[in-house]
């Protein structure tokens, strides 16, 4: 039986500036998928009951179900994967919420459509009607749980393992593609590339060693795989989370603490690697415009988030990777309500110290 299988919704990658250095061009590949850790990620379900955003039916004050809504034993089983996820104990929030306007993930259940989802921030440049993931067949099947595992991985930044440089597959390249072009898939010779045969750069894949136990990899089944020998009659991952997925989501998003205080006109050294994330409070003594930003010859990326109720809410942002510039952002912060600045280090070079001050 030939497996169903989830294809990728990617953004085109950036377009990087000619004459970067091999060291910074590969920090920025690995990277700008990423959250900001410490983001609260909010899911709605579209479609749903707990659409609030869906006109209600004419007389009935219930919302109106699409197609794409799902049953709610699927958006359990959906809840469910989200809930594991968290509970590697993660910085990243997940949290359900009724209206797609609050919502960075939003999902459908689309039969006839796949099941796929945007990487990691892709899904910011997804429209506020559209969905960021969807689920095109029934989630309670058995077996099927791995396919939402899999998708939230998609939404937390991973990519496929079969395509990681690391896996050294040599495929079968026209069995693949008769394969996928059949029932139930109907892929097309370019999707199938895409989400299969296609080699990931190094700087791009989960892990710097291929992991067949990955939820992001695919099954298959004999004959399609040539080397290595011992997956010429399959591949069958265990659709459960894998040591390295689990260490991937901790790398990247490790557990926080509170964060320091950042006071006007004083600048912080931020002494941070690759990869790594400082994060500040700010209390601001009085209702004005400020400045934040960053200092030194680094690629970085500034978010300043807003609590609401203790919540942290996306207040405002800057990427300023591959480019000579420093990330700033002006924004008008009001008394008596905190704020936290969250600084992410592509790479730096230079004698100078990247550094963080408002003003």
């Amino acid at each position: 039986m030939t497996a169903r299988y989830c294809s990728l919704a990617r953004q085109p990658a950036p377009v990087l500036p000619p004459g970067l250095a091999a060291e910074r061009v590969a920090a920025l590949v690995g990277g700008q998928r990423m959250w900001a850790n410490a983001t609260v990620l909010h899911y709605c379900f579209l479609g749903g009951d707990t659409d609030a955003s869906v006109v209600p039916m004419p007389g009935t004050g219930r919302p109106r179900r699409g197609s794409w809504a799902g049953t709610e034993e699927q958006r359990d089983v959906v809840r469910d994967c989200f809930r594991e996820w968290r509970d590697l104990g993660i910085g990243l929030g997940l949290e359900e919420v009724r209206d797609r306007s609050e919502a960075e993930l939003r999902i459908g259940f689309q039969p006839g459509d796949g099941s796929w989802s945007a990487v990691g921030k892709d899904a910011l440049g997804v429209g506020l009607n559209d969905r960021t993931m969807n689920f095109g067949w029934d989630l309670t099947a058995p077996g099927e749980r791995a396919t939402a595992l899999h998708q939230i991985g998609h939404a937390l930044g991973m990519l496929h393992e079969h395509q990681s440089p690391f896996a050294g597959i040599l495929w079968d390249d026209e069995a693949v593609y008769a394969e996928l072009a059949g029932p139930p898939n109907h892929w097309s010779r370019e999707r199938t590339f895409h989400n299969i045969l296609r080699k990931l750069d190094g700087d791009e894949a989960n892990g710097p060693v291929w992991d067949p136990q990955s939820i992001m990899e695919y099954p298959f089944s004999s004959g399609l795989i040539l080397e290595p020998e011992h997956y010429r009659s399959g591949l069958r991952p265990p659709g459960t989370l894998s040591a390295a997925d689990k260490e991937f989501a901790l790398r990247w998003y490790p557990p926080t603490g509170r964060p320091g205080p950042l006071v006007p006109f004083r600048s912080v050294p931020l002494g941070l690697g690759p990869g790594e994330q400082a994060d500040f409070r700010v209390d601001p003594p009085e209702t004005r415009e400020y400045t934040v930003g960053t200092f030194g010859d680094s690629d970085a990326v500034v978010v300043v988030f807003e609590e609401r109720d203790g919540v942290p809410r996306y207040f405002a942002g800057q990427d300023d990777g591959g480019t000579p510039l420093n990330a700033t952002i002006r924004a008008r912060f009001v008394k008596g309500r905190r704020y936290v600045v969250r600084v992410r280090l592509y790479s730096s070079w230079g004698a100078g110290e990247t550094a963080v001050m408002y003003w």
